[in-house]
Formats: structure tokens, sequence, C-alpha cells
């Protein structure tokens, strides 16, 4: 217990020194000397006070506007964690994240220590392989307050906050869109959510968003055609029902054709969520030919007549409600 005491006092009175060395305008003698102590304390196993003491030093740094030699610190804050084994919680996001919205946008360290840190982070999610939702969150915050909506929704898509991610949306299309646009801005997150088997989140945003959006009449059903494709693909998904899926996708064909990249996203949905096979490179038919052939060669035999009658019927039909 003293010698943690001893420890901690050390790290403050280094603290302190360093502070004005800073105050005074040493900002390379400073950003050396933290380096130095670094280094030190972590050969020496002291990682809780590594930590401590470059986290202080990165925040003053970049609070007298020395965003290059904090980010550096930012980086060592990011090996610090890896190699401790620090847990990725939510007050070692939060150091991330407050130190990370600190740096100026047009410093090149800035994307190596957010991208360090989504690698670290990784080895705090469940879901193996990919960086943790809660930073991913965190991060694409700082982006809509920064105006960056592009990468402020790559970082929602990552996360569980659909209603943030909806509501960034809205402003995103209300403020940078054409009015042409309404539809396809929430279709490509849903999309992109989708494919990433977050189908809660996928759900949450779709519906703050045709809620919320000033654009968008109460719904559902909507307008227009492709705020109703989505409620439907929502509906298809949960149900497991490929039938529905593939007479949707045929019956919105026209409307899908306004980006050339949601065939690759239902392709992928296709098989996520409906056991359907990679389509064929070589076919000419693309997602809904392969829809229809697997749905016809898996599904429906001689005897199977319902089922087969069922697949010719609009969607509206199928599940009972006005699409137009």
């Amino acid at each position: 217990m003293a010698t943690k005491r001893r420890n901690g006092g050390g790290v403050d009175r280094v603290s302190k020194k360093l502070e004005a060395s800073v105050e005074r305008g040493d900002y390379y003698e400073a950003h050396q000397m933290y380096k130095t102590l670094y280094f030190r304390l972590m050969n020496q196993n002291k990682h809780a006070e590594a930590i401590q003491l470059i986290y202080a030093g990165a925040t003053l740094l970049l609070e007298h506007n020395q965003h290059v030699s904090g980010a550096d610190l930012c980086m060592l804050l990011v090996e610090a964690f890896e190699a401790s084994g620090a847990p990725v919680n939510s007050a070692n996001i939060a150091k991330v994240t407050e130190l990370y919205k600190q740096v100026r946008s047009d410093v090149p360290e800035r994307e190596l220590f957010l991208n360090a840190a989504l690698k670290w982070s990784a080895k705090g999610n469940p879901k193996k392989g990919c960086s943790h939702p809660d930073l991913h969150q965190q991060v694409a915050l700082i982006f809509w307050n920064e105006k960056s909506y592009a990468l402020s929704r790559y970082h929602f898509v990552h996360s569980m906050d659909g209603k943030q991610c909806a509501s960034m949306l809205v402003e995103f299309h209300t403020t940078q869109g054409y009015p042409s646009e309404v539809d396809m801005f929430i279709t490509q997150a849903v999309f992109q959510l989708l494919c990433r088997k977050n189908t809660t989140t996928a759900n949450e945003t779709f519906q703050v968003y045709t809620e919320n959006h000033p654009n968008i009449e109460k719904g559902p059903p909507f307008i227009l055609p492709l705020l109703n494709f989505l409620w439907f693909l929502l509906l298809a998904i949960d149900s497991g029902k490929l039938v529905m899926f593939t007479v949707l996708c045929e019956k919105y064909k026209p409307s899908l054709q306004k980006d050339p990249t949601y065939n690759s996203y239902l392709d992928k949905i296709g098989q996520i969520f409906f056991g359907l096979p990679p389509p064929k490179p070589s076919g000419p038919e693309g997602i809904i030919g392969n829809l229809v052939q697997s749905l016809f060669a898996a599904d429906i035999d001689d005897s199977d007549e319902d089922e087969a009658i069922a697949a010719k019927k609009p969607e509206a039909e199928l599940c009972g409600l006005d699409l137009d």
C-alpha cells in the first residue's frame, strides 16, 4: 500500500515538473522527457503508472496545440494498453476518445492513433476480429460533431447505436443531400448493418430515421418504394422466409437500380439470412436470377403447388399489405 502511494507520488511529482516545462514553452524537452520516463516505467513493469503518465502528457501537449507531439504520446498510450493487457472498458475507451477529439484532423498521426486503438479494442469484443462497438460509437460521435458525416456513418455502422446513427443520417441528408436521395441515405446504412448481421441496430436505425426525417411522411407503408422495400426486408429477415425475400427483390428491382451497389449488398444479405449460395460471377441475371434459381431449386418441387403459386404473388398479397 505504501509502495503504491510512493509510486503514485513519484509520477505526480514528475508530471508537475513536466507541466512546468510545457508552461515555459519547452515542448520538445517535455515531449522527450515524457517518452524517456514512459519507457523507464514500462521496463520496470509499472504499467499503470506509465499509462497515467503518458495520458497526462498527451493531454497537456494537445491542450497547448502540440498536436504532432501529443499524437505521438497517444500512440504510446495504446502501446501501453497492449503491453499491459489493459481491459477494453468504458474508462480506457474514454481515454482514447478524449485524446482523439483533441488531435487536429490534418495531423497524419491521428489516423494512425485511431487504427491502433481500434485494433486494441478488438480484444474486448465478443465478436472476434471486430473492433469494439463502443469505441466505434464514440468515434462516430466525434466525426458527427466535426461534420465529417461519411466517416461518422462508417463508425456508426460498426456500433450498436441505431438511434444516434439515424439522427446523424437525418442531419447528413438535410444538410448535404439532394431531396431525391432521402431514401438512399437510410438504405445504404441499413444494408451495411445487415451485412454485419446487426439486425437490431438496422431496425432501430430505420425506425428512428423514418420517424424523424422532416421530409418523410408517416408510415409504414411509405410513399417512397425503397422505404417500403426496407420495411419488408426487415420483416422478411425476421420471418426467415426466402419466398418473401425473393418476391421483394423482384418486385422492387426498378427501385434497387438507383444504386449499382445495392445488388452486392443484397447478395450478401441473401447468403447471411436465407442460406443462398454466392452468385456466379458470370451469371447475367444478377441477384434476381440467383434468387429465383435458388428458390425454385431448393424450396419448390413438383408436388409443392401452393408454394409455387405463392412465389408468383406480389408481396402485398403475401403480407396482406398495400405497398403502393
